[in-house]
């Protein structure tokens, strides 16, 4: 008691210390913006005393011009009207000032919007002047006007315009005293952008990077310079720049040049070994928001550019509003970019399905940071698990499920055939299978291209999705549902968990659709990751051979392409992304090292290891025996199915579940034989000997 109450008493005395120390920094607080406050009246009140001193010497000096500078030569039939009504006018341009906000702006930032503001109050001032000079004091000699009016707004502009002038000299002096320590930078596009990236560098008081000069394609630009600082070329002219000016970063601010000649000035600009930045995309410039900051390091897929991939908005807002969706492996790299463009377009409810607890946690703190008044449900749980699975779909119904559940590592998956059959295809008939009992709308497949022309078992694997896809698809138009066996290990118990009791509903209207894409640039099992990981512990970088080539694509423009593919699925598509042009890995691996401002085989070496068990040169996004069709977005495409004996096929598969969940080593024969495509290969490109799996697994039966 005697600790607790001594407890207590310190917790007081903390409390009310920081309550103290709280009031001190508020009082430091409030003084500190009364200060500023102050000091921004008084330059007001300064401009304003100025200003009125000003238009009363331009007016007198007017006159005294007129009469040869001497003041006793000025006749008093004009002197006596100048003094009777020099205040009035005094007050009047000061209300006209006022008006136009010539107190409100910052003059370090004066641009040609407070010069016409100045030209405007000018004008306006001198026809108060004139009239009322004119009609109620007296007549005024024309030069009287004309020169007071010009004075006027040359003491007005000048003063403001030379503070800034002042400030200019000042940050020449300071670029004088720290060029022998700066980072020289060559600036990439002498746009606007280009212009308000060079005035936020010259500006910055806490960087040292000094613009030396100036690259545009522009051949009009070229010999002038912005600034000071000299156009020096296009962009055949970087390299020699370069060496030059002793160049050290390089800033690329083109941001409405194509992804084709952004990519072509980035591999220029790879050659060099400097630090390169880019400002993203045009909507910086749009919102104003183009300063050094906004630049962002040139990332690898930048040196892959495509053009920036469009979807229908409105469509996919119309398949998702007032949906529920569920995503399985919605904490994985795909299943949580789902997730979060999901949570963009404002589902009824969007629960989250992962076996992986911390994925499933960060997916969900960002979603609940980002849209609060979302419905959100995380769940954990696996695809493999038939009990769960019904119960979640009972609870929630789904409308729409986006199935990303998937063991996806190649090499792994070889080592463990077993697994990537339970965990792939048996998870995804179950998900399926319950997406139809309880009526969903739509069940979308994430396959990839590693089901075409299979030579390992995760590839295959995802061909048997596909294949399950189009089987429920076909029963399901067939109007015969009961021909889908209860694939489930625990199917004949009689605990109410699934049991072959359960009604089918009425006018089952599920789509079945499978989305087919290639490797996503920084997802989970990306290369990407392991080369940064590698190049950050000084290499080497192991890439498995010169020639492999895969299709990239990042991952928001893979999603967004999915939701795209789900609202035009009619059921039974196999919806094919356009992935582009094949890029070379061992290209991706030297660009990767360049972009860390390191040479190739020279500070990190390129190290080549050998296909691994199941891995092709290339990956293939369509079947031979598949047509394709467009749909009206160009980079979807649809395969058309090859017929398969549906009712043979769900046979087999029955088959291979058994035996996989026995650990059998038969498993990839069974595939074999279900899958025609599927060809394994081994390391040295033959087929995989069959003793080899009876060696790995234990024969069961």
């Amino acid at each position: 008691m005697k600790n607790e109450k001594s407890r207590g008493n310190n917790s007081k005395g903390y409390n009310s210390n920081n309550q103290a120390s709280n009031r001190v920094e508020q009082g430091i607080m409030d003084r500190i913006f009364s200060t500023i406050k102050c000091h921004g009246e008084i330059i007001v009140a300064g401009l304003v005393m100025y200003d009125a001193i000003a238009i009363m010497a331009s007016f007198f000096l007017a006159l005294w011009f007129r009469f040869d500078c001497r003041f006793s030569s000025i006749p008093k039939g004009f002197l006596q009207p100048y003094y009777h009504f020099i205040l009035v006018d005094v007050g009047a341009s000061l209300i006209i000032f006022w008006w136009l906000r010539l107190y409100h702006s910052i003059w370090k930032f004066a641009s040609y919007m407070e010069l016409l503001r100045t030209i405007v109050a000018t004008a306006i001032s001198l026809v108060f002047h004139f009239a009322v000079m004119t009609v109620f004091v007296a007549r005024m000699p024309a030069s009287y006007y004309i020169f007071g009016i010009i004075m006027q707004f040359c003491f007005v502009l000048g003063i403001r315009f030379l503070y800034r002038f002042v400030l200019l000299l000042r940050a020449s002096a300071n670029d004088g005293s720290r060029n022998s320590k700066a980072d020289h930078v060559m600036l990439i596009g002498a746009g606007k952008a280009g212009q308000m990236i060079l005035r936020d560098i010259k500006e910055a008081k806490e960087t040292t990077d000094v613009v030396s000069c100036i690259i545009d394609d522009d051949i009009n630009t070229w010999g002038r310079n912005i600034d000071g600082i000299p156009i020096v070329g296009g962009r055949d002219d970087i390299l020699s720049n370069v060496e030059e000016y002793g160049i050290k970063k390089i800033f690329l601010a083109i941001p409405s040049a194509t992804m084709e000649d952004k990519r072509e000035i980035l591999n220029i600009c790879n050659e060099t070994g400097c630090e390169m930045r880019n400002l993203p995309g045009v909507f910086q410039f749009v919102n104003g928001d183009v300063t050094v900051s906004s630049l962002k390091e040139v990332a690898v897929e930048d040196l892959l550019g495509r053009e920036p991939i469009k979807v229908n908005l409105n469509e996919i807002f119309d398949q998702l509003s007032g949906k529920v969706c569920l995503v399985s492996g919605g904490g994985g790299s795909i299943g949580s970019e789902l997730c979060r463009q999901i949570a963009a377009h404002k589902p009824k409810q969007l629960i989250i399905l992962d076996i992986y607890e911390n994925n499933a946690y960060d997916i969900q703190q960002e979603l609940k940071r980002k849209y609060p008044e979302l419905d959100l449900v995380v769940l954990v749980g696996s695809v493999r698990d038939s009990r769960r699975v019904r119960t979640i779909f009972e609870e929630y119904k789904p409308n729409i499920v986006y199935h990303a559940a998937a063991h996806k590592h190649v090499p792994l998956m070889e080592d463990s055939p077993c697994e990537a059959i339970k965990n792939n295809s048996i998870g995804t008939y179950k998900i399926a299978y319950e997406a139809m009992m309880n009526n969903a709308e739509r069940f979308v497949l994430i396959s990839t291209d590693k089901a075409v022309n299979p030579t390992n078992i995760m590839g295959a694997s995802k061909r048997l999705c596909e294949m399950i896809v189009q089987s429920f698809d076909r029963m399901i138009k067939e109007e015969t549902p009961e021909k889908l066996p209860l694939l489930f290990a625990h199917s004949e118990d009689e605990d109410g968990a699934i049991t072959k009791h359960r009604k089918y509903p009425k006018n089952i209207k599920t789509e079945f659709v499978a989305v087919r894409f290639g490797n996503v640039l920084g997802s989970n099992g990306s290369v990407i990751p392991l080369f940064k990981k590698q190049i950050e512990e000084g290499g080497p970088v192991t890439v498995t051979h010169p020639d492999i080539i895969r299709y990239f694509m990042t991952i928001p423009e893979a999603v967004s392409l999915v939701l795209q593919a789900g609202a035009y699925a009619k059921g039974g598509e196999i919806f094919i992304l356009d992935m582009g042009e094949p890029v070379k890995i061992d290209t991706l691996a030297r660009n990767l090292i360049k972009l860390s401002g390191l040479k190739p085989d020279v500070d990190i070496k390129v190290e080549y290891t050998g296909l691994r068990p199941g891995e092709k040169l290339f990956e293939e996004k369509l079947m031979a025996e598949e047509g394709m069709r467009r749909t009206k977005n160009d980079l979807i495409h649809i395969g058309k199915p090859i017929d398969f004996d549906v009712e043979e096929f769900l046979n087999q598969l029955e088959e291979l579940m058994y035996e996989s969940y026995n650990n059998c080593g038969r498993v990839p024969m069974l595939v074999e034989n279900i899958v025609p495509t599927y060809h394994p290969v081994g390391v040295d490109g033959d087929k995989y000997k069959r003793d080899v799996y009876k060696k790995m697994f234990r024969v069961v039966g």
